[in-house]
C-alpha cells in the first residue's frame, strides 16, 4: 500500500489533490481512498488530507500516520508543524519550491532518504503561468508520477478532466505535464 499524506493551507486545493490521486488510482485499477482532515478552517490556515492506494481493498479509514510519500503544497509549513512525522525511511518528499533543501532547512529531515525520493518543483509558479491562479495541487500530482512511478500520467490527467472540465481542466492538465517533465529529469 501507498500512503500519501498532503500538507498545504486552506485555499490550495490539498483536499481536491487527494480526491484526484485516488480518482486516477481507480482509472488503474487501483483501490484508493482520500480522506481530508479538517475542521473550521479558514483561507490559509493549515490542512491535511490523505491517500491510500493499493492493489486490494483497503480496510483502514484513519489518518495517514505514517506515510509513504508527504507532498507539502506549502514550505512555511515547515515552521509551523511537524510534517516530516512518521514518513517511512525510503518514503517520498515533494515540496513546492523554487528553492533548495537546504534554503529550506530540511536537510536533516530528508539526509536519511535515498536522493531520488526528495523532489522541489515550483509547482506554484508553473500554475501561475499555465492556470493563472496560484493553485498547486494538479501541477504537484504530475510531479509525483514522475517520482514515484506509481500512477501514470494519463490517469492523473484523466482526474484532473474529470473533477475540472473545460478550460480550467485543460489548463490544469497542461501544468500538472510540464511539473511530470521537469520532475522526471530531476
Amino acid at each position: 500500500m501507498l500512503s500519501v499524506r498532503i500538507h498545504g493551507r486552506g485555499g490550495q486545493g490539498v483536499v481536491s489533490a487527494a480526491e484526484m490521486l485516488s480518482v486516477a488510482a481507480f482509472l488503474e485499477g487501483k483501490h484508493a481512498q482520500a480522506v481530508p482532515s479538517f475542521g473550521s478552517e479558514r483561507m490559509g490556515a493549515p490542512v491535511v488530507a490523505f491517500c491510500r492506494i493499493d492493489d486490494k481493498p483497503i480496510r483502514l479509514r484513519e489518518p495517514v500516520l505514517e506515510p509513504d510519500a508527504l507532498i507539502v503544497q506549502d514550505p512555511t509549513l515547515f515552521g509551523a508543524i511537524d510534517v516530516f512525522g512518521g514518513l517511512a525511511s525510503d518514503g517520498y518528499v515533494l515540496v513546492n519550491t523554487g528553492r533548495s533543501i537546504e534554503d529550506l532547512g530540511i536537510e536533516k529531515a530528508v539526509e536519511h532518504l535515498p536522493a531520488s525520493h526528495v523532489c522541489t518543483i515550483a509547482a506554484t509558479e508553473i500554475a501561475m503561468k499555465y492556470v493563472k491562479r496560484p493553485v498547486p495541487n494538479a501541477v504537484l500530482l504530475g510531479a509525483l508520477c514522475a517520482e514515484t512511478g506509481v500512477l501514470g500520467i494519463e490517469s492523473v490527467v484523466k482526474a484532473i478532466e474529470e473533477k475540472f472540465p473545460g478550460p480550467v481542466g485543460q489548463a490544469n492538465i497542461t501544468a500538472a505535464r510540464a511539473a511530470y517533465e521537469l520532475a522526471s529529469h530531476a
